[in-house]
């Protein structure tokens, strides 16, 4: 409903020199507003056309902010319809686990960026609409239940306009979002990265819209927190305990039997689990003797069925890091070859040429081959070690991989090729699990000194036999 109350505060100046922007804060029914203008001239004019609407009685509307006859089509742009557009112009370039992160940074930053507006629905049932609906553009052509579309309908009407965002104090309440989770506790510090960086994307895209004059993040100081780079060395595996663990698999009847070939691709080859479940009877080389090969062409992330173009939970695509249909070769011991030769010939492959699948012939998921996992780890490893990180997940079999590489002698070029990383970024995740090289580097600092033990120093002379000077 229209409002005659309207209050105004003074204009305020933001920032200095080139980057200074002067802002105009006004509120309607109780409701702030603001908008920022690179020149106090610009700023002034805009104020003096609100005070002159208050003075000829013209009703405002408490949304947007403006009065009636003032609002256009630019101005009623809400940050919700904004998002929605946002996702809607990624989703086609994106994968599947990459559009699911999106909406999840969308529906932070949207909850945090609405007003109060009566009949707010409950804070899950809003956050699942959403998530599973308004930023989804796959749903677009179904109609939600109705709880949904109630909840959807309160968040258009409640959404801040996008040119609210000219003030950074509009932009704080989004990034403090990003920075907590549900439970109002800090956020991981790559949580809060990731998130941060899709609102600054969307704000971008609001730029490139002409919804706002520059990105005002830009013009805001913030840290988030620093995030580990780096392996945590206790999560690898020994060689001792990879093959104990294997054979533990083994022992778990015809499911872990099954499953004993792709855990081996995870650590004798270095596979991503998402690389190791496309893996095609054609991507091998497995002669009777000596190494094998194996030309990765693949991979497929599980992402959930709403996420992906075909309706499956996970979706093919290319190799991570690698171009369209770049290929990634990587040598293979005997180990695994003599496993992969077996699983084959006991299990076959799919019609499509998949060595993995389920019993019914379908890609493997995560919470099947994670459960065998889960259950190996606590018959091979001790009650300290089950506890412990040690190879908690199937993908720190790429770690200890990747690991024993490094720590054999392996040049890194070769390593970070196999492993399918860059150089610089393979020697920065792994540089905590790389052993041995800290006797080298001690010498090499010994013998620069150019001696071999230290002179005693002035009144150092009784300290040899931990004795008083006379």
């Amino acid at each position: 409903m229209d409002s005659y109350d309207v209050r105004f505060w003074d204009i305020k100046k933001l920032g200095s020199g080139t980057g200074a922007r002067h802002r105009v804060r006004w509120a309607v029914d109780g409701r702030e507003h603001c908008k920022s203008f690179k020149a106090r001239p610009l700023a002034d004019g805009f104020l003096d056309g609100l005070k002159d609407a208050v003075r000829d009685r013209r009703p405002f509307n408490p949304r947007t902010g403006l009065p009636e006859a003032d609002t256009t089509g630019d101005e009623l742009v809400t940050w919700y319809a904004h998002a929605r557009s946002y996702a809607e112009a990624k989703w086609p370039n994106l994968a599947p686990v990459s559009r699911r992160s999106v909406a999840e940074a969308l529906v932070t930053v949207t909850v945090a960026l609405t007003a109060k507006e009566p009949g707010a629905p409950d804070a899950k049932v809003l956050r699942q609409a959403l998530f599973g609906w308004a930023f989804n553009p796959a749903t677009r052509q179904l109609d939600p239940p109705p709880e949904t579309a109630a909840a959807l309908g309160w968040a258009e009407r409640a959404s801040l306009p996008v040119a609210e965002l000219e003030d950074t104090a509009t932009v704080r309440l989004a990034l403090a979002a990003c920075a907590r989770n549900l439970t109002g506790k800090p956020a991981a510090g790559s949580t809060q990265r990731r998130k941060r960086s899709v609102f600054y994307n969307a704000l971008g895209y609001a730029v490139e819209q002409g919804h706002l004059a520059s990105n005002p993040v830009d013009r805001i100081q913030w840290t988030t927190p620093a995030v580990a780079a780096s392996v945590d060395r206790r999560v690898v595996v020994s060689p001792a305990q990879a093959r104990s663990l294997l054979a533990a698999v083994r022992a778990l009847s015809e499911r872990g039997q099954h499953l004993e070939a792709f855990f081996g691709c995870l650590y004798y080859a270095a596979l991503r689990p998402s690389e190791a479940v496309m893996l095609r009877e054609a991507d091998l080389y497995l002669p009777k003797k000596g190494w094998g090969r194996i030309v990765l062409a693949a991979s497929a992330s599980r992402a959930g069925t709403a996420w992906t173009d075909d309706g499956t939970a996970r979706q093919e695509r290319g190799l991570k890091h690698r171009a369209e249909n770049e290929t990634r070769t990587i040598p293979i011991p005997p180990e695994l070859v003599r496993l992969l030769r077996a699983h084959i010939k006991r299990y076959g492959t799919t019609p499509d040429g998949r060595i993995f699948q389920t019993t019914r012939g379908g890609i493997l998921q995560d919470s099947g081959y994670n459960e065998v996992w889960t259950e190996a780890r606590q018959k091979a490893l001790t009650p300290a070690q089950y506890r412990s990180p040690l190879g908690r997940r199937p993908y720190d079999l790429r770690h200890a991989a990747v690991s024993l590489w490094l720590n054999s002698g392996v040049p890194a070029t070769e390593v970070a090729r196999r492993a399918g990383h860059g150089v610089a970024v393979l020697l920065k995740i792994y540089a905590h699990c790389i052993d041995g090289q800290a006797d080298a580097a001690n010498q090499r600092i010994t013998d620069a000194l150019g001696t071999t033990e230290a002179e005693p120093g002035p009144g150092d002379e009784g300290d040899a036999d931990n004795e008083p000077a006379a």
